[in-house]
């Protein structure tokens, strides 16, 4: 009956799997939070706040959040969605290597939106994220921000979701990798962006500076061959 019942919904484009680490990746999220007694979560790259939604109303996780979003549009939402929650503070900029002010390319999306160019396979696989304009956005590193934000933190999971950004992230966040105990960050299996790390580059920077790789989730796939194109990875250091 079960698998009858599997079948028919795989049928429907649905699942039903058990919320347990080893089965699902969410339940996997959960018990690493849990297990490295995560109290700060630095969310780079917020867009309207789904990760930080992700965190209190599926994960349980009730400590402090910290959203970076440069986007005017997307930051009002994230503002909006952080009201009323003490632990969650959110900030209209980016985070980077340099204290700058940029342009950056807006994704009809928005959530694809990144500083990078974007290459034809991306545009090829999500059509909705093609350029529909530019912003003037502010961005500052987090080595010159983490004295003040994250003093009272004692174990911290950060968080790049950069859309091909996020090395210039840690190189400006070279000082603070030594207190941040987990980071989580979008790698790209094939090129989306100009002048991205791939997956194997990455795994060799955040390995070189002493994390390991705990976990990898799916991410962003190609919808008509079914590649996959982005993962998460969750790495990790004692």
């Amino acid at each position: 009956m079960h698998r009858s019942i599997r079948k028919l919904l795989w049928r429907l484009g649905y699942d039903i799997t058990k919320f347990r680490p080893a089965s699902h990746p969410m339940a996997r999220r959960k018990q690493l939070l849990e297990s490295y007694a995560i109290d700060t979560v630095l969310d780079i790259g917020a867009n309207t706040g789904q990760f930080a939604r992700q965190l209190r109303d599926y994960l349980g996780y009730a400590g402090r959040i910290l959203s970076f979003e440069p986007l005017s549009t997307a930051f009002r939402a994230l503002k909006a969605g952080a009201e009323g929650d003490p632990a969650w503070q959110v900030f209209n900029f980016a985070l980077g290597d340099a204290a700058e002010k940029r342009e950056i390319n807006v994704a009809g999306n928005s959530y694809s939106s990144s500083l990078l160019g974007m290459l034809p396979a991306h545009l090829q696989s999500a059509p909705d994220s093609r350029t529909v304009g530019k912003e003037t956005i502010e961005i500052r590193t987090l080595d010159s921000l983490f004295g003040e934000l994250c003093k009272a933190a004692r174990n911290l999971y950060m968080k790049i979701d950069t859309q091909g950004y996020e090395s210039k992230v840690l190189k400006g966040a070279e000082n603070s990798l030594a207190r941040i105990d987990t980071v989580q960050v979008e790698m790209s299996l094939v090129p989306l962006y100009e002048g991205e790390l791939l997956l194997n580059e990455m795994c060799a920077l955040l390995l070189g500076r002493g994390y390991t790789l705990v976990a990898l989730e799916n991410g962003f796939s190609d919808p008509a061959s079914g590649q996959l194109l982005q993962v998460d990875g969750i790495f990790h250091r004692r």
